[in-house]
């Protein structure tokens, strides 16, 4: 391999073999003495693009917009919690001594599969109480987890992070703070590279790991998005990005040189989570595969019930101020409604005489005199007599 010119400046980033070269700050402003980080930006901006999509689906999904809201609000504060206490429960050496540093995220330190569990515990239990059906919803959030995954992973780029070993790829990349890490984390006992037995150098281009799981995920929002149209029953997108972010994760994991391990051991615990999650995810599908082959009934799709467009119709009416749908008409209207009735009957219904014509027509059969009439020819008769 090559080696790379040795980068002073902290801002600067290049990808030597693409010949592209950038000098970003980490921070993008100040608000009244506040830096506001390019981090936390990139990832609202993920996130409200997320949102605004998964939202302009869930009809698509039969879900209720404004009850979803709810869920989604919910499900944010329990992604950014689980997202901040996983990277801090692997990391509990690094804070036990400065626990004011937990509340500190504008400078990194979330944990993607901490969020994702976060946003599901939490999430789970608002659609319970708001009374959203599971796996629908779970359905259309993965999509959204996708959009702010491939959106919010260029954080990781400004702060020069979630990079990976050496490597002499097209796309591999060298910065300022890039290199000052890898020497301070190899050159000390107490350095993490050292530590894990990674065998990497700041001379060297490293895999943009970042990128490539950007590129995944966004791929994967588009392959999802599409299929939803087609989906077989509820809770599949869910387990096919369950099986795709997995997938990619663990061969990732494997370039990182900042994960997150087990203990003191050299197990990287993103890259066991995925194998879990990925084998998992395959292995239901199987079965649930199956078991609609046999029986493709019992999987129908909660947009087509009626219990979801009784919730979207009621949602509608009450956004409009209009009743709900099974409210009965006040008085003059329920008067007006019966006075219509009555007028459309009376027009469809035929006179006496032309029903007994047509009946004459129709049958051809004689008119059959009544009891008065066949007494009163009888009476003639015996006068004539």
């Amino acid at each position: 391999m090559k080696e790379v010119e040795t980068i002073v400046d902290q801002t600067e980033i290049s990808f030597p073999k693409l010949g592209w070269v950038f000098h970003i700050k980490r921070t993008a402003f100040t608000v009244f003495g506040l830096d506001i980080q390019w981090y936390g930006i990139l990832i609202t901006i993920g996130l409200l693009l997320a949102l605004l999509y998964c939202f302009s689906k869930m009809k698509r999904f039969g879900i209720d917009s404004d009850r979803a809201l709810d869920v989604a609000i919910v499900g944010i504060i329990g992604g950014l919690v689980g997202a901040r206490l996983y990277y801090v429960a692997f990391r509990w050496d690094e804070y036990k001594g400065n626990l004011k540093e937990i509340f500190n995220t504008r400078g990194g330190g979330l944990a993607i599969y901490g969020g994702i569990i976060g946003a599901l515990l939490f999430g789970l239990i608002a659609c319970k109480i708001r009374k959203v059906k599971m796996l629908p919803m779970l359905d259309v959030t993965v999509l959204g987890f996708l959009i702010g995954q491939g959106i919010g992973r260029w954080g990781n780029f400004v702060n020069q992070e979630a990079f990976g070993t050496n490597t002499n790829s097209i796309l591999g990349m060298t910065g300022g703070l890039i290199q000052s890490r890898i020497r301070r984390e190899t050159s000390f006992l107490d350095g993490e590279m050292l530590a894990h037995g990674l065998d990497v150098s700041e001379k060297y281009m490293v895999h943009p790991c970042f990128l490539y799981e950007s590129l995944w995920c966004i791929l994967g929002f588009f392959l999802l998005s599409w299929y939803s149209k087609h989906r077989k029953y509820d809770g599949q997108l869910l387990l096919m990005y369950l099986t795709w972010y997995g997938a990619e994760r663990f061969v990732v994991e494997g370039l990182r040189t900042d994960s997150l391990y087990v203990g003191s051991s050299n197990l990287r615990v993103s890259q066991l989570l995925s194998a879990i999650v990925c084998i998992a995810s395959v292995v239901i599908q199987i079965v649930i595969f199956a078991k609609r082959r046999r029986d493709p009934e019992a999987f129908v799709l909660y947009a087509s019930t009626e219990e979801s467009r009784k919730l979207i119709e009621e949602s509608r009416r009450k956004r409009m101020g209009m009743p709900p749908e099974d409210e009965l008409h006040n008085d003059d209207d329920e008067e007006l409604y019966e006075d219509i009735l009555d007028d459309e009957d009376d027009d469809e219904l035929p006179d006496a005489d032309d029903e007994e014509l047509a009946d004459e027509e129709d049958t051809g059969a004689e008119k059959v005199p009544s009891e008065d009439e066949e007494d009163t020819e009888a009476d003639t008769d015996k006068e004539e007599e």
